[in-house]
């Protein structure tokens, strides 16, 4: 009998009806704005509401290879897994970006037996947030230029213009453009480019406001270029706010979906991590704590990413704490940091396993030794791993003090998590306090560089000429207490993807630094990040279909 997929188990689970999912969480009825039968929004009222805090478990994963670490798909079982023994739980979780999903990484609805449903609505439109927030991103664009030609009473330099437009597709054709060719009529002619949506600064406005009227004061904050006098233009200056925030009004309640087990979940906001804070947004995490004894949330890509940003801009601006950690790995990842190729996973090789640990051990002493944190290293279990695989993974960990939790979740959901529960459960009564990588008070050169040595453990950083006259334009602009918020490649702690494992003897190289004035943190690009993917050679767009009644297939 062959494998099922991802969508094929998804489709053959009968989603409970989402008022039902709403009354286990807690939610009452005048909250619920329903998007069909088996998905919803919730408003906002609900945080006024006096209700105590459950406990946050924040999990996060080693650093990312083509073997894959499962995040999500044990974010969503380990919530499945904490109903299971008992406790009520409730998940938060991203929404995923149609650019991955018709590109190569895939959907973010989890995978096997842990995933959040509906699958086919959650990885596509789902509610339309992202469309949203891409609607306001290009009006404020086209309030912009339309100012410009229309007198440029602000007096805009056109080649310091630096809001993009957005589409929510990897499109690299769009990443340099020359704009406005043609009629006078057409505009100021000037050289632009696209960011895909989940790199727009309203996806990360969106997804750390504290309610609408935050939302808009982020939103009047918004810098989108500079004047002749290099003074900063924002979007309250072009009186953009208002209908910015119209647009967004809606996609700023959390949306209300479920696991295949039918435990309320959250997916809300979609921020990537390399190239933004990667997190779910703070009304989502807030909600999730009145309404659950355990909220299981996740952080984009590896720790040295996700993590970092989770705590140093989530945490530090929001006030959330974790009271537990978990890092996901893979046997099978761990012997591709230790020089495997994909094609020989399969066999048990302990030398490799051995050389490819350090990058996880990295990643462990970080959320203990740097964040303060309790943790849990969850091995995502396949078929393949030996006994004595897993074996030296647990005896590496507990040197450094740290349980190993083995989770099955993708084949046997909840129950496949209930070991990993039961440790979560024993770590959240460790008394903890959560601690930033770097002080407020520190200059963004130096908080750069504490990063840089603390978390990806680099020897120091180059800071490119250009990057070195903006960050001292920046502090002259008041924006150096903000935290910074590193983008860089995912594959690797340093700034080039093809050092695997927990490399050494490496500097970080900054190229360009901006300040995301309305999220409320300072970008930093090192290395080639991009903002704008392209899809892979045989794109997963090729392998989705519909068919005469309307069931989706290829979709994982």
């Amino acid at each position: 009998m062959p494998m099922m997929s991802d969508i094929d188990i998804a489709q053959s689970v009968k989603a409970l009806p989402i008022t039902q999912i709403a009354q286990k969480a807690g939610v009452p009825g005048e909250y619920l704005v329903p998007y069909g039968d088996n998905k919803a929004k919730v408003d906002l009222k609900l945080l006024e509401e006096n209700r105590a805090d459950g406990r946050l478990v924040l999990v996060t994963a080693i650093t990312p290879t083509p073997a894959g670490e499962g995040k999500t798909t044990t974010s969503i079982g380990l919530a499945d897994g904490l109903s299971k023994i008992g406790k009520k739980t409730v998940v938060a979780l991203r929404e995923p970006s149609l650019g991955p999903v018709f590109g190569v990484k895939g959907g973010a609805a989890g995978g096997g037996w842990a995933q959040v449903i509906p699958m086919e609505d959650i990885n596509l439109h789902f509610t339309g947030d992202f469309h949203a927030i891409g609607a306001a991103n290009n009006l404020l664009a086209a309030l912009l230029d339309n100012h410009i030609y229309q007198g440029n009473k602000l007096n805009i330099d056109p080649k310091r213009v630096t809001w993009k437009r957005c589409v929510d597709m990897n499109d690299r054709f769009l990443r340099s453009i020359i704009g406005a060719l043609g009629a006078r009529t057409n505009g100021v002619v000037r050289e632009d480019g696209y960011d895909i949506t989940v790199a727009s600064e309203i996806m990360a406005v969106l997804c750390l406001s504290s309610g609408i009227i935050d939302l808009k004061e982020r939103l009047s904050r918004i810098i989108v270029g500079y004047t002749y006098e290099d003074t900063p233009v924002t979007a309250g200056d072009l009186k953009a706010q208002g209908a910015m925030a119209a647009l967004l009004k809606d996609a700023l309640k959390p949306n209300l979906v479920q696991t295949l087990e039918g435990t309320p979940a959250f997916v809300h906001g979609g921020p990537f991590a390399n190239i933004a804070h990667g997190c779910n947004s703070v009304m989502a995490t807030r909600m999730a704590l009145k309404l659950g004894d355990y909220v299981v949330t996740e952080a984009g890509f590896g720790a040295d990413l996700g993590a970092e940003k989770f705590v140093d801009i989530k945490c530090r601006l929001s006030g959330l704490r974790p009271s537990c950690v978990v890092v996901v790995a893979t046997v099978r990842a761990l012997k591709m940091h230790g020089g495997l190729p994909k094609t020989a996973l399969k066999e048990e090789n302990l030398d490799a396993l051995e050389k490819g640990l350090p990058n996880l051990l990295q990643h462990v002493r970080n959320v203990k030794d740097v964040f303060g944190m309790p943790c849990v290293v969850a091995i995502n279990r396949f078929p393949d791993d030996s006994e004595k695989e897993l074996a030296l993974v647990e005896e590496k960990c507990r040197e450094l003090g740290v349980n190993v939790a083995l989770s099955e979740v993708w084949g046997k959901g909840g129950e496949g998590g209930k070991a990993l529960a039961e440790e979560v459960v024993r770590l959240c009564e460790t008394p903890a306090q959560l601690r930033f990588t770097y002080p407020d008070e520190l200059g963004l050169k130096e908080k750069i560089e504490t990063v840089a040595k603390r978390i990806y453990h680099a020897d120091g950083v180059e800071f490119s000429a250009n990057a070195k006259k903006q960050i001292a334009q920046l502090e002259s602009l008041g924006f150096g207490s903000l935290p910074v918020c590193m983008a860089k490649t995912q594959y690797s702690f340093s700034d080039n993807p093809t050092l695997l494992g927990a490399p050494e003897g490496f500097e970080i190289s900054v190229a360009n630094v901006k300040v995301s004035a309305g999220a409320g943190f300072v970008v930093v690009l090192t290395g080639d990040v991009m903002t704008m993917p392209g899809l892979p050679p045989l794109p997963a767009a090729e392998k989705i279909d519909v068919d005469e009644n309307g069931r989706i297939s290829g979709l994982f």
